[in-house]
């Protein structure tokens, strides 16, 4: 690799993982807009009015770029900072849910990465959507390719919770966990059988 070639490669990584983090949040962001209490057309009119806030902030935002160009010189460099700050590789690699990689660790130890890991994209919510954890775990490289039914079992063969329908605030109702859940859970962990093999 050339000397320019890791800078480089930090920045374009950055900004990858910028783009989809900031994706990732306008998604949030606008989801959120959905009402819980409505039905039909009116449940998604919050929805609505946050897209067209942020079109008319794009709007906006180019319209004083095309009043001062040189603007583009500072919002170039803040970009750049920001990629040269998330593309910088991780010290610590966050706690590693139930993956067959995670090599010398014995398996309730995983198990237990795995409830802590959860228990963090919870937060102060009441649960999570497994297709959020699933989100989460493949921007982190792990599960890659994987489809929520099969990450639902594979969580259900380590005695992890999963419930048919979890109302997430903001996000709806669909497959999840419940936080009230987890201590139930905290048992010792099953040994699958199926993985043990190889």
């Amino acid at each position: 690799m050339s000397r320019l070639g890791h800078p480089a490669g930090r920045l374009a990584a950055g900004s990858g993982a910028l783009a989809r983090h900031l994706g990732a949040r306008v998604a949030a962001w606008v989801a959120r807009g959905r009402r819980t209490d409505l039905t039909g057309w009116r449940s998604v009119l919050g929805c609505w009015a946050r897209l067209a806030a942020l079109g008319i902030g794009l709007y906006l935002l180019w319209r004083l770029v095309r009043a001062i160009p040189n603007l583009l010189w500072l919002m170039s460099a803040v970009w750049a900072a920001a990629d040269w700050r998330a593309g910088r590789p991780a010290v610590e690699e966050p706690a590693q849910p139930l993956t067959e990689g995670a090599a010398g660790a014995p398996r309730g130890d995983v198990r237990d990465a795995t409830l802590t890991w959860i228990r963090q994209q919870i937060g102060d919510r009441q649960g999570v959507h497994l297709r959020t954890l699933l989100r989460h775990a493949q921007a982190h490289g792990m599960f890659e390719g994987m489809e929520v039914t099969e990450f639902r079992s594979h969580l259900e063969r380590w005695g992890i919770p999963v419930r048919d329908q979890q109302r997430v605030r903001g996000m709806g109702v669909t497959v999840g966990i419940r936080a009230t859940d987890l201590d139930a859970s905290v048992s010792p962990s099953p040994e699958p059988v199926a993985e043990e093999a190889a």
